[in-house]
């Protein structure tokens, strides 16, 4: 049996959403349903909508919010316990060092996301079914 994942993308950049569909795609071995928002506020009228949603990724800067410390813990204050990865061009910097601390699991530059890495993501943070 496949394994299932809901990831809800929040991305203010549409293309990223069309890049990451292309590589989800090409995952076999678990079965991804993409959700895709735009904005930080339809992202939690989605989360709070009831829709699944087994992880999180979030671009590093979605306006009007700002970075990952200040969007990572408005997902959180929503009652969103999944894991949260954050995606960035530039993850090493300095800021990045206290990424746990704002609630995010995990960080990823966009530049390594393939089908192998987003599989890797999958079977560490979410649970065997």
């Amino acid at each position: 049996m496949t394994r299932k994942a809901h990831i809800l993308l929040v991305d203010d950049n549409p293309a990223e959403n069309l890049i990451l569909s292309g590589l989800i795609r090409k995952v076999d071995s678990i079965d991804i349903e993409l959700h895709y928002c735009r904005t930080m506020d339809s992202a939690i009228a989605f989360l709070l909508s009831g829709k699944p949603v087994s992880m999180v990724l979030l671009d590093n800067l979605v306006h009007p919010l700002g970075d990952f410390r200040e969007t990572v813990p408005a997902l959180r204050h929503q009652g969103f316990i999944g894991p949260i990865g954050v995606i960035s061009s530039s993850p090493g910097d300095p800021y990045f060092q206290n990424l746990e601390a704002y609630g995010a699991d995990f960080r990823i530059d966009k530049s390594e996301i393939d089908p192998t890495a987003i599989e890797f993501i999958l079977r560490e943070y979410l649970p065997e079914e």
